[in-house]
């Protein structure tokens, strides 16, 4: 294992560019669930909404996003990543163009069920190209770069909101989708496939010649017999019921936990209705209320990039516990604020600050490190199909908040959603203490015997 670590030295630029390219299928699932933070404010201008036609307008998305994510792990297996990716790319850029062409909150829909099409692909395949890529090493942070694209999509979101809010533009908002998924599309078509996909295949040859030109070295003989023999050591077809195997069954209880975990603790309810939490604050002016949530936007990135530094220094279960721990603090620090009913400016501030140290924790906790997980601890025969069904369990969580949240608010009041969400933080912690497994430096073969021998994590 030191030959594949030590080979990152002489690792070529490749890596680099194709993590940044595929990051891309990052960058459009932040910018398309982001953008709708600000649309929402004007959409009342053009179409007659409830609360439940904007909370579907919301949450449609992730009805095509729990889909995509459903079956985009056996499509990846079948095509391979790249060429899934590259159908990814022409899928967001569809549904940006039906979005911003709507002419009715019927075709809005729709719309927002292709970009969540798009999303759920890209949130299966993205991380599991760019970690059969990259080497041991590095692969924390690199990973890692699809939730900081993430980030920076929901900022340039947050940003474009602001810019075509004075013309109250909402159908720029989501057409300009369509840049990101061109340069997505292009940048792939340049890319090679993952050599794990080869090799699983029989491409034997062409894997080898892949993974020497992203090593940056000829010699990856060590690193092509540990993937032969993790083929060798597994069906010909995984299929996903291998997971209920006893040596594997915890792998499937972290992935689907954290997937869960990750939404059931509010996350999304910050990204989609930051706006209007603010304004519920005190802050009444459209613009105001979009320029204070680019200002969480930016804490977002911030603190990925400083998560992608320490993920492969520290390692997965430290930043995982000491980032939900600040999420439960917030949590009931954003409760206790509504709950004080302090003066209306105060309060927009404290909220505006709460939210933004509540984003900062899970920027270095479950925002990065369950796509991280869900990428490494998995069989390379069910690997894809399994971070799919993750990503679907994802997404089906985020749907279920996205689509109670506004109604929670209106039945419970702000504190009691907050304080809600911080309780079930409390149990992601508990569960992340317990069966969250330290993935930092080991090979993803290596991740594998450790779940075949069914060894427990110190």
């Amino acid at each position: 294992m030191n030959t594949i670590a030590a080979t990152w030295k002489g690792t070529g630029r490749l890596v680099y560019v194709a993590a940044v390219f595929a990051g891309l299928g990052g960058l459009l699932f932040g910018y398309d669930t982001g953008v709708i933070s600000g649309a929402q404010l004007f959409l009342k201008n053009d179409f007659t909404l409830s609360v439940f036609t904007l909370e579907v307008i919301v949450s449609g998305v992730l009805v095509g996003a729990a889909f995509g994510a459903l079956i985009g792990g056996r499509l990846a297996d079948l095509f391979g990543r790249r060429a899934l990716l590259i159908v990814t790319a022409a899928i967001f850029a569809t549904g940006a163009i039906v979005c911003a062409a709507a002419s009715s909150t019927t075709i809005l829909i729709i719309g927002r069920l292709i970009v969540g099409l798009g999303i759920g692909l890209s949130s299966g395949a993205v991380p599991v190209y760019i970690s059969e890529v990259s080497p041991p090493a590095a692969r924390g942070w690199t990973v890692s770069l699809f939730q900081l694209s993430i980030t920076v999509g929901i900022l340039l979101a947050y940003v474009v909101d602001y810019a075509f809010a004075a013309i109250q533009g909402w159908r720029w908002m989501f057409g300009l989708a369509v840049v990101p998924a061109a340069v997505f599309a292009l940048g792939m078509l340049f890319l090679p496939e993952s050599p794990r996909w080869l090799a699983r295949k029989g491409h034997r040859d062409a894997a080898r010649a892949v993974l020497a030109r992203i090593r940056g070295s000829a010699d990856v003989e060590d690193e092509m017999l540990e993937i032969e023999r993790s083929i060798a050591q597994a069906k010909e077809r995984g299929r996903l019921s291998d997971l209920l195997q006893p040596s594997l069954r915890s792998a499937l209880v972290v992935g689907i936990g954290l997937a869960v975990f990750q939404q059931v603790t509010g996350i999304n309810t910050v990204i989609y209705y930051a706006p209007l939490i603010i304004q519920s604050a005190g802050i009444s002016s459209a613009s105001g209320a979009i320029l204070a949530t680019a200002g969480i936007g930016i804490v977002n990135v911030l603190m990925t990039i400083v998560s992608m530094w320490l993920i492969d220094r520290v390692g997965r279960r430290p930043l995982l516990l000491t980032g939900i721990a600040g999420m439960v603090v917030t949590l009931v620090m954003l409760g206790l604020a509504f709950h004080m009913s302090i003066q209306a400016g105060w309060l927009s501030s404290v909220a505006v600050i709460c939210m933004m140290l509540y984003v900062a924790s899970f920027a270095i906790s479950l925002g990065p490190i369950f796509w991280l997980l869900i990428s490494e601890i998995y069989p390379l025969t069910v690997r894809s199909s399994a971070e799919g069904l993750s990503a679907t369990f994802n997404w089906v969580s985020n749907l279920v908040v996205s689509l109670t949240f506004l109604t929670l608010l209106q039945a419970i009041g702000p504190s009691w959603t907050f304080w809600l969400y911080g309780l079930l933080a409390i149990g992601a912690w508990v569960f992340s203490y317990y069966l969250a497994p330290e993935t930092k430096g080991r090979t993803l073969e290596e991740i594998e015997e450790f779940w075949r021998k069914n060894r427990h994590d110190e």
